[in-house]
């Protein structure tokens, strides 16, 4: 079995990315391939070199808001590692439609919250301010379009009384860490029917 190659790209801890990786074994129809991020002391680049999954950065901030420039050099290590598909687990620089349209139909994003409700930021205040019920996280395909796309799976959590916007993420990042692996492995196996959880 040819097994589908996955690029991750990180800014952060990399929590999202502990959990694609950490799935990706046995009778799992895709591998990690590389662990890109934009910032060089990015956690998630050492959880992945601990887990023997090849890593790269590119510091976005040279580049000074040049966004073609930074993709240019973005591009480099992806190309070279030939990545099937790419997953964006909090990485967090807008990505410019030049960039986004060469991966068409092969890029993944996770969201905290059940698009097309509160795309870009502060999402789970948002939800609180809305005095929402349920609040989740949305896997869906990237496109030029920021937080768009077709949705390839969602979580549902409660909204419960006190919450917090930090309480209501945590309870929301503990069901991303399950819809985004179950996304990941259909989506590898060349099915795109949404996964629905909670």
């Amino acid at each position: 079995m040819t097994h589908k190659r996955v690029a991750i790209l990180v800014s952060g801890g990399g929590s999202n990315m502990v959990a694609l990786v950490d799935s990706m074994t046995g009778d799992h129809p895709a591998r990690p391939c590389l662990v890109l991020s934009n910032d060089p002391k990015a956690g998630g680049l050492v959880k992945a070199a601990e887990r023997g999954v090849p890593t790269a950065f590119v510091d976005h901030r040279p580049f000074k808001g040049d966004r073609a420039a930074f993709e240019a050099e973005l591009m480099k290590p992806l190309l070279a590692a030939e990545p099937d598909i790419i997953c964006l687990a909090g990485f967090m620089r807008v990505l410019t439609a030049g960039f986004v349209s060469q991966w068409n139909g092969r890029m993944l994003n996770i969201h905290p919250s059940l698009l097309p409700k509160y795309k870009g930021l502060h999402t789970h205040a948002r939800a609180l301010e809305a005095g929402d019920s349920e609040h989740g996280c949305t896997v869906h395909e990237v496109t030029a379009e920021l937080d768009d796309g077709p949705i390839l799976g969602q979580a549902r959590v409660p909204v419960l009384p006190g919450d917090t916007p930090d309480i209501l993420a945590a309870r929301v990042l503990e069901q991303e860490h399950k819809l985004y692996p179950a996304v990941l492995r259909r989506f590898a196996a060349g099915d795109r029917t949404p996964v629905l959880l909670g």
